[in-house]
């Protein structure tokens, strides 16, 4: 008590109440959180009172939902992700300045002037970028220039910039595309991932290492995540959240995502704001004209007694445990986790195993490729299969070279190269190809198998379209009365 009577002595209630109109609310950036240091006056208030008194009555529990009270740091701590709600909070209602105790918007050195002319839908989708305030999904196919968007972007806002890539090739792709797009020096780009830490205002990260290094997003005023459907992911997520800036790029081919996390994506980057698909971009000539071939494969009489026996086999333990199979979580979770401990699942699980590779392998196939081989005799072309032993069985049938996730990396970058400058002209892979590498140009794809999946179809499709006199051909092989068949039917249609 006495220290109390001490004070009021010390500080006449007049000046008291020009000291408490001088106190502050400060929003900073510490550790992993965004945190809000309110006046000392406020902190002995309830956690509903506090918030109303900062953020007035009608937004105090929405913005009471976002923050964590820290008692013994007396802060309040969010996502920094939520920066912009809350600021925008505390300014309609709040009674106390406000100060920002980061750079909300670090300037880039200089400003930048994009070298090359954009085509008339990359200046399009920055235009719908920008009218939603610097939010948001652009969607291009693979060879539409998703790079050439992100240049622009970078060079409209001109603030440091974090370009967030699912490879190390993508690294040093968007690397030499970005210096070649706003005309800079390639060391003027810092990169990060792969054994690299060079941080420079605009700095190329991979996925990983921005997940293991949350105070890179923090450092930025724009965020771009390219392949963007990896960003829902549980551990990537975590990248979008930790950044503090509205102003965020994603760029996908296929944003979409079979357990329908891509949802996620509104609110981690922003809404969808721009889409072209490959058939608009072939009709101006953006991208090559191309043909879509579905082969038929018949199996033969001792293959479709196998087929059948496993699909009844699979089918039996299905109806007889009345599940609902309907997506590939249901599969998962029905069928993959309880084959773990139930013998019954277990058969089941690889009965419809063995149905599904006598589908996709089937023998048949690879006469058929040896038949379109020969209709391409001197044009490369790109195999693609769902396993890797097939991958390893056309490789040895045909004696052309092979790349799959086991294949080192300086052996994979030797058969590019090669394939690139025509020493070879054939050559099959699994689904370590799909995105994120630099496939030199070809003509002709064929799809021995493949996944249900838009995002697969569309990617293999975008190998073969770049720009080019001849059009391009994508095959499509399918086993009849299967369930690639019927999988196949599905996405039919999805790409146009």
């Amino acid at each position: 008590m006495e220290t109390e009577h001490m004070e009021e002595r010390d500080h006449p209630p007049e000046e008291r109440d020009e000291r408490d109109e001088r106190e502050e609310v400060v929003l900073d950036l510490r550790g992993r959180d965004l945190i809000i240091v309110p006046p000392a006056a406020l902190w002995s208030l309830d956690d509903a009172a506090l918030c109303a008194a900062l953020f007035g009555p009608s937004e105090a529990a929405a913005a009471r939902a976002l923050l964590v009270r820290d008692r013994r740091a007396r802060m309040l701590r969010a996502r920094p992700i939520d920066f912009a709600a809350l600021k925008a909070a505390l300014a309609a209602a709040c009674p106390y300045p406000v100060r920002i105790a980061f750079d909300e918007a670090p300037r880039l050195p200089a400003a930048l002037t994009p070298a090359v002319a954009p085509r008339p839908y990359q200046e399009e989708a920055l235009l719908a970028w920008r009218a939603a305030g610097y939010r948001g999904v652009v969607v291009l196919p693979t060879g539409g220039g998703k790079t050439i968007v992100g240049a622009l972007a970078i060079a409209d806002l001109a603030l440091h910039t974090l370009v967030v890539v699912p490879t190390i090739d993508l690294l040093h792709q968007w690397r030499a595309a970005l210096a070649s797009a706003l005309g800079i020096a390639a060391e003027a780009i810092g990169v990060y991932g792969g054994g690299a830490r060079e941080l420079r205002p605009i700095t190329i990260v991979t996925y990983e290492s921005a997940q293991l290094h949350p105070e890179l997003p923090r450092r930025v005023g724009l965020l771009i995540f390219d392949e963007c459907h990896h960003l829902p992911a549980p551990s990537y997520r975590q990248i979008a959240e930790g950044g503090f800036t509205p102003c965020r790029l994603g760029l996908s081919a296929t944003p979409e995502r079979a357990d329908q996390e891509h949802l996620a994506l509104d609110f981690l980057i922003g809404p969808e704001v721009y889409r072209r698909a490959p058939r608009e971009l072939a009709a101006g000539r953006y991208l090559a004209a191309y043909d879509e071939r579905r082969v038929p494969i018949a199996l033969s009489d001792d293959e479709r007694a196998c087929y059948d026996a496993a699909r009844a086999a699979y089918r039996d333990y299905v109806a007889r445990h009345r599940l609902a199979i309907a997506s590939p979580a249901d599969f998962q979770r029905k069928i993959l986790w309880a084959a773990a401990r139930d013998p019954e699942a277990r058969a089941a699980m690889l009965a419809w195993r063995e149905a599904r590779s006598l589908a996709l392998n089937a023998p048949a196939k690879l006469a058929l490729l040896e038949e379109i081989f020969a209709r391409h005799r001197d044009e490369r072309v790109l195999v693609f299969s769902e396993y890797n032993a097939l991958v390893d069985d056309v490789s040895r049938r045909f004696c052309i070279p092979q790349i799959t996730h086991k294949t080192p990396a300086e052996e994979r970058r030797a058969i590019l190269d090669r394939f690139r400058a025509g020493q070879y002209t054939k050559l099959v892979t699994g689904r370590v190809l799909n995105e994120g590498v630099d496939i030199p140009d070809c003509g002709v794809a064929v799809i021995v198998s493949g996944t249900a999946t838009r995002r697969e179809y569309i990617q293999r499709l975008g190998r073969v379209l770049r720009p080019k006199e001849t059009r391009a051909i994508l095959y499509e092989l399918v086993t009849e009365d299967t369930t690639e068949e019927r999988v196949a039917e599905r996405r039919k249609g999805q790409v146009s």
